[in-house]
């Protein structure tokens, strides 16, 4: 948002890898306090910066903010949401599933992957 005035009463904002939507509640020149109204997109797990490391020093569990949880986050990550509202129990069920589906695609892909290099390790007589 350009302007602190034009921030609007609903918003879609992203904090710590989880996007919502919800209540603009109070701003001032740099920040906007947004109370949580649904969740769409569940936070990653693990170490940031060591993406898909199950290894990490530090595997981080990562919740969703909680339903009317208000949480300060910098003005331009504010941004207008006009679509409808989601119910947040549905909307936080539906954000699990969706990182659910994610990281078991991705296991699956390993499993694959390394089933595959085996394959290519006896082909290449190692």
């Amino acid at each position: 948002m350009d302007e602190v005035d034009s921030i609007p009463e609903i918003v879609k904002i992203s904090y710590k890898t989880g996007d919502y939507v919800g209540e603009a509640c109070e701003r001032d020149d740099r920040r906007v306090l947004v109370k949580v109204l649904a969740v769409l997109q569940h936070p990653t797990q693990g170490d940031l910066h060591s993406s898909y490391d199950p290894d990490a020093a530090i595997f981080h569990e990562r919740r969703a903010l909680a339903y009317t949880e208000k949480v300060w986050v910098p003005i331009q990550t504010a941004h207008r949401y006009t679509g409808a509202i989601p119910e947040y129990r549905q909307s936080l069920n539906t954000a699990l599933g969706i990182e659910m589906e994610k990281i078991d695609r991705l296991k699956r892909w390993s499993e694959l992957s390394l089933e595959k290099l085996e394959t290519l390790r006896k082909d290449y007589g190692l």
